[in-house]
């Protein structure tokens, strides 16, 4: 097959090859923070807003990736747990400045979570749940460490990218071919039943959609113009 041009310039091959998604994260982790990501460049400062000043709290980060929003937290004054599957990402996460701050373990979330009930101040998940296909569990176990008074944070890519045909996917340096870890399909009603199921209240939901301020930031952005691309939850139990 004749290789393309991506948006970047970057020669691909062929069609996006689907991996199993830990083996996609380790690869990804050697570009992960390289990228222009549209996804992070809106989601960065909404998460830091809607979690609000975190010092003196317990914080657990369920699929904190290359510690992005972990060692901010930690920064801000939280004592934060970080939890990931991609040994290939705890490791860019643990050689960044501040890394010794932070708690980090490797641990997949489809297994438990590794917290007492009723534990943490402040749950977060960001950008993960698109790759969990029992939201129902995810969402139960999340409620059942977070303390009263708590709340979870929970930030995806909106659903309607699925329906588009966009998912998580990054562009393999070594052949130039776009990688896909693989990714469940939610609807939004999806997260919606699952966090009533698992006893939690929704304190804030909100759709962000790109706009020419983001295309501006991050020029991948520019072809999903006036299209949602992130869904942001806090919720309470």
């Amino acid at each position: 097959m004749i290789g393309r041009r991506s948006d970047d310039g970057t020669e691909t091959t062929g069609e996006p090859r689907i991996v199993p998604t830990r083996e996609g994260y380790d690869l990804w982790s050697q570009v992960y923070d390289d990228e222009d990501n549209p996804l992070i460049t809106l989601e960065t400062a909404l998460v830091e807003r809607l979690l609000g000043d975190v010092r003196g709290l317990t914080i657990a980060d369920l699929g904190c990736g290359t510690g992005r929003h972990a060692l901010a937290m930690a920064r801000a004054g939280g004592s934060v747990v970080a939890l990931d599957f991609s040994a290939g990402m705890l490791a860019k996460a643990r050689a960044k400045p501040g890394g010794t701050a932070v708690r980090f373990v490797r641990h997949d979330l489809t297994n438990g979570l590794p917290f007492a009930s009723r534990s943490v101040d402040r749950v977060t998940c960001c950008l993960v749940l698109e790759h969990v296909v029992d939201l129902d569990g995810a969402l139960a176990e999340m409620s059942r460490i977070c303390r009263a008074g708590g709340f979870v944070l929970v930030s995806d890519l909106h659903p309607t990218m699925r329906l588009l045909g966009r998912q998580a996917q990054f562009t393999d340096p070594a052949t130039g071919r776009k990688i896909r870890p693989a990714a469940a399909r939610h609807q939004l009603s999806d997260y919606v039943v699952a966090a009533t199921r698992a006893g939690l209240s929704i304190d804030h939901m909100s759709e962000h959609v790109v706009d020419e301020a983001l295309a501006a930031r991050s020029p991948r952005a520019r072809k999903y113009l006036c299209w949602p691309l992130l869904l942001l939850l806090r919720l309470r139990p």
